[in-house]
């Protein structure tokens, strides 16, 4: 029907190019690196296979509802196992919590922390299900270009227990006042990149896709996802250019033309980026075609970087879990240093992903594969030196909790961080999750998906709606080449 360029092969734009295709479209997806998936690429070192970015596998009906779209199976291309425990949570050495797979025996945990918790979180869970299944089933696939949109009789029935004026701290708190089960079900909002005093409390549907839906992983890693999903793209014709850089969109008349790649028009009747939006809005678009100017992107509130160390030791650490937490200090002052008064953190939070306790093959036999995050704020001064000051503090504590030797067994380490967020992906201030869900910025208040200016571009991804976070993208992809695919259709039968 219509030819049409993708930018960026992330989970929105392998959604989109792939959903597209499905459609009829002849689609040609542009990606600057050599290997697709965006932020969720992988690398090997020294036998080691490291995930680059994402490392969580929730909401796994997302992952189902998507291949099934195309009657398809996530199995068809990749092989699930649900983590038990979910996670661990360390308050100090000799202090964790394991939040188990199993709903009751979290009841009967809550339970020992808190008198009555069991119960509190029955009901906490129950509002959090009302939540996750309107915001998946109502409100998620909306393109959120106009208000009216939201003006449904559903939405409208279940919209006083949405709780979108209500923090996400002030909900919790209704609930739950032992201080451990607050940080559990608060640390979700680390992923949506706000404080839970600014997230809104609708967004207690994580916690639902947690507990309830379970935490897994896909065997041979994330990546596993992006293979499957470029397997498919490629069986419904997509036309994959890698280490295509896209220079700039051309734009004639108020229509996107196609891509300059190389200095070459690479010719498009419609075009979708899965690229960084303020990239793509203020690099890519000549003055003219931007919807937005410099100053509405200062203004955004963006999601907090990171710091990321991929680490490989030629040993094992006994007891470890795949999913470790890190909360030996506290939470507020680190929170203060990504949003309030943002700073490099005085003493950070971290989290520790171990796939090799689950997956073998992502180590060489008898060592560890380790990846170590730590929030910081966007824009941040990243020098090498800083990286190191951070290594040294988080690889003392680690050692300190695990009671384990872990630098003198390093054989591979690499950092990553703000400035490889701005080189590799455009990241709008390196960025690693998009824009924060805060109340100002929550669906139609993001930035729009379909352009103001070009009649025929849409956008996808983390800082377009629905938000943050791999699910989410891979929706965005979707709605994205839906409501371009409708507008094509308007076109013909005009």
């Amino acid at each position: 029907m219509a030819r049409i360029a993708v930018i960026g092969s992330g989970f929105a734009g392998l959604s989109a190019a792939t959903t597209l295709a499905d459609q009829g479209h002849e689609v040609h997806l542009y990606e600057q690196h050599l290997q697709t998936g965006g932020r969720a690429r992988t690398f090997s070192a020294e036998g080691f296979t490291f995930d680059m970015g994402p490392s969580w596998y929730w909401m796994p009906d997302v992952f189902e509802n998507y291949f099934g779209y195309f009657g398809k199976k996530p199995s068809d291309y990749y092989d699930l196992k649900r983590l038990d425990p979910s996670y661990r949570v360390w308050f100090g050495k000799d202090d964790a919590v394991d939040v188990p797979a199993d709903y009751g025996q979290l009841r009967a945990l809550f339970e020992k922390m808190e008198p009555g918790a069991a119960v509190a979180l029955d009901a906490f869970l129950e509002e959090a299900r009302v939540k996750y299944e309107t915001g998946m089933n109502d409100l998620v696939h909306k393109p959120s270009l106009k208000l009216t949109e939201f003006m449904d009789v559903n939405i409208a029935l279940k919209a006083t227990r949405l709780h979108l004026f209500r923090s996400l701290s002030q909900h919790v708190r209704k609930f739950f006042k032992h201080p451990r089960i607050l940080q559990i079900l608060e640390f979700p909002v680390l992923f949506l990149g706000a404080k839970p005093e600014k997230t809104p409390a609708l967004y207690s549907l994580m916690n639902y896709a947690d507990i309830k839906l379970g935490t897994w992983y896909p065997m041979g890693g994330m990546h596993k996802i992006v293979e499957g999903m470029t397997a498919l793209a490629r069986e419904k014709g997509v036309q994959f250019h890698l280490g295509a850089s896209v220079e700039r969109i051309s734009v004639l008349d108020g229509h996107a033309r196609g891509v300059l790649i190389g200095g070459n028009l690479e010719p498009a009747d419609a075009v979708i980026a899965g690229a960084d939006y303020h990239h793509v809005e203020q690099h890519l678009l000549d003055a003219p075609w931007r919807s937005y100017n410099t100053s509405y992107w200062d203004s955004r509130v963006m999601s907090p970087s990171s710091l990321l160390f991929y680490v490989g030791i030629n040993k094992r650490i006994p007891g470890l879990d795949h999913h470790t937490l890190c909360f030996d200090t506290p939470f507020g002052p680190h929170a203060a240093d990504i949003y309030d008064h943002p700073q490099w953190p005085k003493d950070p939070l971290f989290y520790v992903c171990a796939p090799s306790v689950t997956d073998p093959s992502v180590a060489p036999e008898g060592c560890e594969n380790l990846f170590f995050l730590v929030p910081i704020a966007p824009g941040l001064e990243d020098t090498d030196a800083t990286r190191e000051k951070y290594w040294k503090m988080i690889v003392e504590r680690f050692e300190q909790m695990t009671g384990e030797d872990v630098t003198n067994h390093i054989v591979y380490k690499r950092s990553y961080a703000v400035k490889d967020f701005e080189d590799d992906y455009n990241a709008f201030k390196g960025n690693a999750y998009g824009l924060a869900n805060t109340l100002r910025q929550t669906a139609f208040l993001k930035p729009k998906m379909k352009s103001k200016k070009v009649d025929n571009l849409y956008f996808a991804g983390q800082l377009t709606t629905p938000g943050p976070g791999v699910p989410p993208s891979l929706i965005s992809g979707q709605v994205a080449a839906h409501a371009l695919h409708k507008q094509l259709l308007k076109e013909v039968l005009a």
